[in-house]
């Protein structure tokens, strides 16, 4: 049945979201739209620009999830001063923090940071094993600073030894804030031999980039024919190459497509599977118009940028 954990298997299948940015009427339209599947990976942003903050935490807390936090997670809940956010993006920032009730401030704060692992075992598990696997050593270890969890010099992620070959990130390996938007980008990405997939979001743009043994990259982008009805793109992963995958925003894509978006991955078939879905757009925008917020952050969301 779409949209639920399935039943006991041997492989797994990860139902991969990011960007959801408090937007409940999309997160909404995605899980009734998702394929069976046995765990959610979500590469945060769960709040911010859109209006409905706690009924998206509520919702993402009834997932067995992984997940990882976003820079609007951080500013959101006080991790984060976020001056350096454009006015629009400052402003959602600032009603957010008012709206969000106790709980999903302390839930909000205690997201990790990413990068999160995901070893062979987890994935041969069963459904619900989503224990958060980090690289060995001390990286398990983080340093808190002025109330926000990072790791010391010392501990830095060891890309090149981690037996895991499943990187779940916000913006990249290197720094959870970084825009994955070019191929020199990609370029710079510290993935050793074992780190074959790293998903990642914060762009809001799905598709992403892959290299081949000789280190070549090339970007990768879904390719859809309509844009008022669900569609899906299938990429079948081929063994040695290397990936950096982004499922889309659901809650506000900027690649000129106003569906949400998220993406399936199937270890067993070996296989990334885009998803569009259309949701109730003037709901969304009905509830930001009526919370206040700017009126751009409405606008947007029916051309997707």
């Amino acid at each position: 049945m779409a949209g639920c954990a399935s039943a006991a298997r041997s492989v797994m299948r990860a139902l991969v979201l990011s960007d959801i940015h408090s937007n409940i009427d999309a997160l909404e339209a995605v899980m009734a739209a998702a394929p069976p599947y046995d765990v959610v990976w979500n590469l945060g942003d769960l709040v911010g620009y859109n209006a409905a903050p706690n009924a998206v935490l509520e919702r993402v807390q009834q997932l067995r999830d992984v997940s990882v936090r976003g820079n609007h997670d951080r500013a959101c809940c006080g991790l984060y001063d976020a001056e350096n956010f454009n006015s629009i993006a400052l402003a959602a920032v600032r009603w957010t923090q008012r709206q969000l009730n106790e709980g999903s401030v302390e839930w909000l704060r205690a997201l990790p940071k990413g990068p999160i692992y995901i070893s062979a075992e987890e994935r041969t598990a069963g459904p619900h094993s989503t224990r958060r696997t980090l690289a060995p050593g001390r990286l398990s270890t983080p340093v808190v600073r002025d109330g926000e969890s990072t790791f010391g010099r010392d501990d830095k992620p060891d890309y090149k030894s981690n037996p895991c070959e499943i990187a779940c990130v916000h913006g990249s390996l290197r720094d959870e804030d970084q825009y994955l938007a070019s191929i020199a980008d990609a370029e710079e990405q510290p993935i050793g031999p074992d780190c074959r997939i790293t998903f990642f979001g914060h762009t809001h743009i799905q598709g992403g980039f892959a290299a081949n043994a000789d280190g070549e990259w090339m970007k990768l982008r879904p390719m859809y024919s309509k844009d008022d009805a669900a569609e899906s793109y299938a990429l079948d992963l081929r063994g040695p190459m290397r990936y950096l995958i982004n499922p889309g925003s659901v809650g506000q894509p900027r690649d000129r497509d106003w569906r949400a978006a998220f993406a399936l991955y199937d270890d067993e078939a070996d296989r990334v599977t885009y998803y569009r879905v259309p949701y109730d757009v003037r709901l969304a925008q009905m509830r930001i118009q009526r919370a206040g917020l700017p009126e751009m952050l409405a606008s947007r969301l029916r051309v997707g940028r």
